[in-house]
């Protein structure tokens, strides 16, 4: 199944100091995970991560608008 990620820019603690990152969020359940960096990349890694971890078993493919 198709699914449009929802993305947010946020900070999180790197190992000295914050460090900007996306929040990419699964609409379907929910489910998060946390990227270093806010371009394309990071937002299309974030995107891999979720189908990787589906707490569900899901095989989605998660679309990075």
């Amino acid at each position: 199944m198709q699914v449009n990620v929802e993305i947010e820019e946020d900070e999180f603690d790197g190992d000295h100091t914050t460090v900007p990152g996306l929040r990419v969020t699964c609409p379907r359940c929910g489910h998060e995970v946390e990227v270093f960096g806010t371009d394309e990349r990071s937002a299309k890694r974030g995107a891999v991560m979720l189908r990787e971890e589906c707490p569900r078993g899901e095989n989605n493919f998660y679309v990075v608008d």
